[in-house]
């Protein structure tokens, strides 16, 4: 059991840790080929925050584990939008100027949808899987265009290029993207190896392994960000990290068990997990779209949504609870 716990805690802080090379590394690259710190913030650092989700959900899905996966992908959106958000908005009340994040929450409520189409016949086989990655390279072109497009003008592009690293020589960034992504494998394998083992030693199922240790943990760097996003007054930057990484937990992580190891999903899933983050979307849309005006999340709708994710946690203890 030991060797478990300690497999899964080196396995998150060796996580955390490459993943933030990764970014670092793929950011310096691509701004020393002149990309705008608005296109690398949105895609580049974007897609960055989610790798480890991504390798996690690749790595149990050819583990024969794909609840832990799909458990990953749903959890993970649930933590980001009650935990981040919620002590996010606790510290500093969230602000959203940019049209660019403006935009983008109704595709987050169209990529659920998305989601919810796709899964309804309680199965995840690899034509869904194939369409909710192939949504992620849509999102990925359309993400692009909006930059290319708003380019210095949109809020976002300050916060970008205040936060992005150092410069340094593209041989440097090459060896921290190599170095992030191998560590991310490796990170990802024995996080994965260390849950399905306490899983089997509880007997408690996957999906709920996925929902809870993994989901929280994976999260953690947009939980960093987020505050520190909001501490620097950057707030479309906070809220942005949570909305990008939704998008691709909702279409990537989700696909991907979908495209390694088909399967019938859990019955808690649809019963269960799937309303509580549908509900959970609409209401982030509600809150930071602003309809008349720019969107706002006060201290009290973050005191609402950390409510809300200890009460999920709770929800999942007694339907657990009730199961054994």
């Amino acid at each position: 059991m030991l060797y478990n716990i300690a497999a899964i805690i080196a396995g998150f802080l060796l996580l955390i840790w490459s993943a933030d090379r990764f970014i670092i590394g793929a950011a310096a690259t691509a701004r020393n080929f002149r990309v705008s710190p608005l296109i690398i913030g949105l895609t580049i650092v974007g897609f960055g925050t989610s790798a480890p989700e991504m390798l996690v959900a690749a790595i149990a899905s050819a583990d024969a584990s794909p609840g832990l996966a799909v458990g990953n992908a749903i959890g993970s959106n649930i933590a980001n939008i009650t935990l981040v958000l919620g002590v996010s908005a606790l510290i500093v009340p969230l602000q959203v100027h940019s049209r660019i994040l403006k935009k983008e929450l109704p595709l987050l409520l169209g990529a659920m949808l998305l989601m919810l189409l796709v899964i309804q016949d309680n199965h995840l086989g690899r034509t869904d899987g194939l369409i909710l990655t192939t949504s992620v390279l849509l999102l990925m072109w359309w993400v692009t265009r909006q930059a290319l497009i708003n380019k210095s003008e949109d809020p976002m592009y300050g916060e970008f290029e205040q936060e992005l690293p150092k410069p340094m020589s593209t041989r440097l960034a090459l060896v921290w993207l190599v170095i992030g992504l191998v560590l991310l494998v490796i990170s990802s394998k024995l996080l994965v190896w260390g849950a399905v083992q306490i899983a089997t030693d509880f007997g408690v199922s996957d999906l709920l392994i996925g929902l809870t240790i993994i989901a929280i943990g994976t999260s953690l760097p947009e939980l960093a960000a987020s505050i520190a996003g909001a501490l620097k007054n950057e707030h479309d930057i906070a809220i942005g990290n949570v909305v990008g990484s939704n998008m691709f937990n909702t279409l990537a992580v989700m696909g991907i068990p979908g495209l390694i190891y088909p399967s019938t999903l859990d019955a808690g899933v649809l019963d269960r997990d799937v309303p509580v983050v549908f509900i959970l979307t609409i209401a982030l849309v509600i809150m930071a779209y602003g309809f008349k005006g720019y969107g706002r999340i006060n201290r009290i709708e973050g005191a609402i949504l950390f409510t809300c994710f200890i009460g999920y946690q709770v929800l999942l203890y007694f339907t657990e609870l009730r199961a054994c």
